[in-house]
């Protein structure tokens, strides 16, 4: 029932994905999300997240801050990593996902998106047949909105969870 929703791949972070494992099997775009996929919501970027980019950069990535929020947002954070930026991007329309490949010089068979929503990062970049990771959000402080929101991912990650299991006990 769920299984439009489930992430690709599920991370602790997005500090701890194996990018350069990503980059082997031949991935060389990613789509990022801001706000609680790289830094607490509205905060600008960190030694981490500049270290981060730095780290992609010299790995080969193209990379794209894929954000709802406003320019003024987007622009703060993306000062301190210098990547491509989409604001506004409607998610979960799949038009910002495509709009993002377009600029990397990227395919949706060889881009990545990582984010920690499912009912915008995740179903947007599925929706734009780009493999999914989604991360575990960052701060629980959130807008309304958002709160609201993770109860309903609550579910949806406990059938994935399931699923996953599942998967390995026949895969064994």
């Amino acid at each position: 029932m769920f299984e439009r929703l489930y992430p690709d791949e599920y991370y602790e972070s997005a500090y701890v994905i194996p990018y350069e494992e990503f980059y082997e099997k031949g991935y060389r775009a990613i789509i990022y999300d801001i706000d609680n996929t790289l830094v607490p919501h509205g905060a600008p970027a960190d030694a981490r997240s500049i270290e981060l980019f730095d780290r992609l950069r010299a790995i080969g990535f193209a990379c794209t801050l894929l954000s709802n929020n406003k320019k003024e947002r987007v622009d703060m954070f993306n000062k301190d990593v210098g990547v491509y930026t989409i604001y506004k991007a409607g998610k979960p329309s799949p038009s910002g996902y495509i709009k993002a490949c377009e600029m990397m010089g990227s395919t949706t068979a060889n881009t990545i998106s990582v984010g920690d929503q499912i009912f915008t990062d995740v179903w947007g970049a599925k929706r734009a047949g780009i493999r999914s990771l989604m991360v575990r959000y960052i701060d629980p402080k959130e807008e309304i909105q958002i709160i609201l929101k993770r109860r309903l991912e609550f579910f949806v990650l406990r059938e994935y969870r399931k699923n996953r299991k599942k998967k390995k006990c026949v895969e064994k």
